[in-house]
């Protein structure tokens, strides 16, 4: 159940709080419930759910000083405006995803054959191109992690691709992308998938965000598919096609976001939740580690890690970034129907990478101003 409260004092975390939070190393037992509500701008819980969110907050603060108390951990745990959020809460944030791409069972019986890249350097960062990479948003309460995703890809390719740096619109997706065979859930806040997202793109284009701004940031509503010919929510730029890339593979992978762009990928990132800093390798090869429920942006990859761009504020994760340990090993994802499997998808599905990211990957083509 959703708190007005909380949300409330989410939404004034985003403002001023970065400079206030303390990092993992500056963590101990000491710190307080009160000093956190403080330190990250958030109102002070209803009396009736103060003692159950500090109770939360207290046993993250714990696990997470236990964690980096050990020398052999790639990756720091902290606190960040999620720490006192209950796991309902935080799983709305991953809506569910799966698209019928990924749906293959032949996946389950054998291992993908990996080969090495091909003529593309050692490491590569699109941050570092000038004018490509947006910052980093807030998907709030809603689970459209998908539509999220997808926009700051159609963003970045639009940037690659005509030289325009301009930001469009989550909430013409959440609002207006079609989702009839429940693929990544049942559409809007309740998920979908990128693979949706650009195919609407393809037909009707996308708006901007000041002409259809986000309002499912609660994630009690999807808002209203407002694109008419006399509403103001004109698109301004469309796609010709998507390319889904092959399942569970690391080369073609790093070559499309080396030669085209940055990547839309499908994650389980029910582990993510209290990621700060490093090299994260906290996904195992069954439950949790293996559950992909999320929909995040491939963005650069260095010899050791996958430099994925998230969208749970810049105040999450490194500046709202998480490098992923790099990793062709394999899982089993056995919920893919716990409401974010397509209708009539198998029980199980194989998911390689850690988190499961290789697992299903897009990006669009063709993408250009609209006229």
């Amino acid at each position: 159940m959703r708190c007005l409260l909380a949300l409330l004092a989410a939404a004034a975390a985003l403002i001023g709080a970065d400079a206030a939070r303390p990092t993992w190393d500056q963590l101990s037992a000491s710190y307080s419930y009160e000093q956190f509500l403080a330190d990250f701008g958030k109102s002070s819980p209803a009396s009736g759910e103060y003692e159950a969110r500090r109770s939360l907050f207290q046993e993250r603060l714990a696990a997470a000083l236990q964690h980096n108390a050990n020398p052999s951990s790639t990756w720091k745990r902290g606190v960040n405006h999620m720490s006192d959020w209950t796991e309902s809460e935080r799983k709305a944030l991953r809506g569910g995803l799966r698209s019928q791409a990924a749906m293959r069972t032949s996946m389950l019986r054998r291992q993908p054959r990996q080969r090495p890249a091909e003529g593309i350097p050692a490491s590569f960062d699109w941050r570092s191109k000038r004018g490509v990479v947006t910052p980093v948003k807030d998907q709030g309460h809603c689970g459209s992690c998908w539509a999220f995703a997808s926009t700051a890809v159609l963003e970045s390719h639009l940037a690659i691709q005509t030289g325009v740096y301009a930001e469009l619109s989550p909430q013409n997706l959440v609002s207006c992308v079609p989702n009839p065979n429940n693929c990544g859930g049942y559409g809007g806040c309740a998920g979908s998938t990128a693979e949706l997202a650009f195919a609407y793109v393809k037909e009707h284009g996308i708006a901007s965000p000041y002409s259809f701004p986000y309002v499912s940031w609660p994630g009690d509503s999807n808002g209203t598919c407002a694109v008419t010919p006399a509403s103001r929510a004109k698109p301004v730029a469309n796609v010709s096609g998507h390319v889904t890339l092959p399942a569970n593979e690391e080369a073609p992978l790093l070559e499309a976001l080396v030669n085209h762009g940055p990547i839309a990928v499908s994650v389980a990132a029910m582990p993510w939740s209290d990621y700060e800093s490093g090299v994260f390798d906290g996904c195992g090869l069954e439950g949790e580690g293996t559950d992909v429920d999320h929909v995040v942006v491939l963005v650069g990859y260095d010899e050791e890690s996958l430099i994925i761009r998230n969208s749970w504020t810049p105040l999450w994760g490194e500046s709202g970034y998480i490098r992923l340990k790099r990793t062709t090993s394999c899982g089993i994802d056995r919920t893919p129907q716990d409401g974010n499997g397509c209708a009539g998808g198998p029980n199980d599905i194989k998911v390689c990478g850690m988190c499961g990211v290789l697992s299903d990957t897009a990006y669009p083509v063709g993408t250009k101003l609209a006229r």
